[in-house]
């Protein structure tokens, strides 16, 4: 049975852990509400170029197909791997680290290169032999819209050139703060939007110069932003998985405190207790 001083110790190393968590809670809170607005801003963005695109793909005949929308025989893909560079952020890494494995499972009969970006990812798959290509920097949990843009330029040079023939993005999609859903998403070859029946019946934009033109160069920008959307969203799912494990964490501590400190009242009532016997007993001894 543990001692008082040992019940003592215990409770302060719980305060501190809980002191620590709370913090870290605070700052997870702040950073996500930020990753938010992030996402939040550039959803109009996204949202308005996806139509563009779909105007502009209907729009151009099939016979001037860009390079980044073609099809091609499979053999060998590449898969873009966003995690965190800490822990500490609940089942954020695994639940990456895990569809990953499961997409390596699936893809046997081709050949995989991985890209990893965040330390978690990088440092899993590298401990089990799995050679990772060189991409550019990007920052996890705050990547800014240039280093997307240079990630983006590398996969399509890399697609264009042959060296890939189709590119996978393993990321997490923000659902809330409690819920965040690891997806498997195609970037390469683009396949167009598909358009609705009243867009296809009612073209909405004119295009100037023809749709060929701007095709060419609206796609790589395109490409570039599903890339960075696909990060904003990891940022804003990292941070909410983190305030979510610290504030489980910050409650556990607590309810340990709580417990411990009952334990420290039980034990000192149990040596107020038996202190007590030993005085009547010793005072007993010396009546008899």
């Amino acid at each position: 049975m543990a001692t008082m001083r040992q019940i003592r110790t215990r409770i302060k190393v719980a305060g501190n852990i809980a002191q620590i968590t709370r913090a870290m809670k605070m700052v997870a809170a702040a950073r996500l509400k930020r990753a938010q607005d992030r996402v939040i801003a550039a959803r109009p963005f996204v949202e308005r170029m996806t139509d563009v695109v779909a105007d502009l793909t209907r729009a151009m005949p099939d016979a001037q197909a860009h390079p980044l929308t073609e099809e091609r025989p499979v053999r060998t893909t590449g898969v873009v791997i966003i995690s965190a560079d800490r822990g500490l952020c609940g089942s954020y890494n695994s639940g990456i680290i895990r569809r990953t494995v499961e997409l390596l499972d699936e893809g046997s009969h081709r050949e995989l290169r991985l890209m990893a970006i965040g330390r978690k990812g990088a440092s899993f798959f590298a401990r089990r032999g799995h050679k990772l290509d060189d991409i550019p920097q990007v920052s996890a949990g705050a990547a800014a819209y240039h280093e997307a843009s240079a990630l983006a330029d590398c996969l399509r040079e890399r697609f264009e050139s042959g060296v890939l023939d189709e590119v996978l993005v393993v990321y997490t999609r923000f659902a809330s703060v409690i819920s965040q859903h690891p997806v498997v998403e195609r970037v390469l070859p683009i396949q167009p939007p598909v358009a609705s029946e009243a867009d296809t019946a009612s073209t909405r934009c004119i295009f100037e110069p023809d749709a060929a033109t701007l095709v060419g160069s609206l796609l790589p920008r395109y490409l570039t932003t599903r890339v960075y959307y696909a990060l904003l969203e990891s940022a804003a799912s990292e941070h909410g998985a983190r305030m979510t494990a610290m504030s489980a964490a910050t409650d556990n501590a607590s309810k340990m405190i709580s417990a411990l400190t009952l334990s420290l009242n039980r034990a000192r009532q149990a040596a107020i207790t038996k202190e007590i016997s030993e005085i009547v007993s010793g005072a007993e001894a010396l009546k008899s």
